[in-house]
């Protein structure tokens, strides 16, 4: 500010007032105004915004934490869609990733606690319950595609019952009424799956009918081509399957060619997550869409609302990205 002052010419306190805008309170003259605007730009001066946000408890900027968000591409767009929201509010955001460690998760908490970070955004990878950190008890924090196991903090995830009721739909509008199974691990240990298998059989009752049954098996494609291949050995004939991700649909894809049916004019075959897997499968795959970008930016627009945050959960729409994967039942 000293150097800007001594090459425009001028004080100290009215280059203050000129580049902080307030140049209006001393009734700066124009040309005096303007000398000092071409001293800071040809001194490439730039202000203190840490020296700032101590004297105002204000520095613009969020941290986002997560487990292991930032180095897993499938949810990358969790951090883009948050980078960009804060950008449009003009602030700055601190990505940190934990590895699930809670001594570094405290440590890191601690550095942002003393740049005076405004709000947090706490995510998970998957949709699933957390223990809060204690630091983050009494901050202005999102909770991002996770719940509070006590339910004590606004918290932004996927509305996982509307997704199971449009995959269950999207083959009953095919007209399938018979045959339908379930691959997957539909537990409650596992949110996401609990809750898409809950609006499952709740569109297939509203329509008359019901899960044939479920193939259980981990959420990835070696357990899938498994246990999905061992129920087609043991005479298992699926008009239609709804696979609880896109990777385990990779697996249930294996396990049907490897047996000579094809998809879908002997299967169809509906999943979740949208994830390049989707795309790339031929045929592509009918999946319901994880709408993290939406659901980072709506995270970082809560913590923008003046006053109290939400008590209850956001719930973010999945999109339906219907492709070839279904047909009509065969006849």
């Amino acid at each position: 500010m000293q150097d800007v002052a001594d090459q425009a010419r001028t004080s100290k306190t009215t280059a203050h007032y000129v580049l902080t805008g307030q140049d209006q309170k001393l009734r700066i003259a124009e040309e005096t105004r303007r000398r000092v605007l071409r001293a800071a730009t040809e001194l490439r001066y730039r202000p203190n915004l840490m020296a700032k946000g101590l004297r105002t408890q204000v520095t613009r900027s969020i941290a986002f934490i997560s487990d292991t968000v930032a180095t897993e591409a499938y949810a990358g767009n969790l951090v883009y869609g948050a980078i960009a929201a804060a950008a449009e509010h003009g602030y700055l955001l601190f990505v940190c990733e934990t590895g699930g460690d809670p001594e570094l998760e405290a440590s890191l908490i601690g550095d942002l606690a003393s740049r005076h970070v405004d709000a947090y955004v706490y995510a998970s990878l998957f949709t699933r319950e957390v223990q809060i950190p204690a630091e983050l008890h009494f901050e202005r924090t999102v909770l991002l595609n996770c719940l509070a196991a006590d339910n004590s903090s606004p918290a932004v995830i996927p509305d996982e019952r509307q997704a199971g009721r449009d995959a269950a739909c999207a083959l009953l509008d095919r007209g399938h009424r018979r045959a339908i199974w379930l691959v997957g691990e539909p537990g409650e240990q596992v949110l996401a799956g609990a809750q898409r298998t809950e609006g499952i059989r709740q569109a297939l009752s509203d329509a008359g009918t019901e899960l044939a049954g479920t193939v259980d098996c981990k959420w990835w494609p070696e357990p899938a081509y498994e246990q999905f291949g061992a129920f087609l050995d043991d005479g298992g004939d699926p008009s239609a399957v709804i696979c609880l991700n896109d990777r385990v649909a990779l697996g249930v894809y294996q396990a049907l060619k490897a047996r000579g049916r094809s998809i879908p004019t002997d299967v169809s075959v509906v999943s979740f997550d949208d994830s390049d897997l989707a795309a790339w499968l031929q045929p592509p795959l009918s999946s319901i869409a994880l709408p993290h970008r939406q659901m980072a930016a709506e995270a970082i627009r809560l913590l923008m609302t003046d006053g109290a945050l939400a008590e209850h959960p956001v719930h973010v729409a999945m999109p339906v990205r219907l492709r070839e994967s279904i047909g009509p039942p065969r006849s």
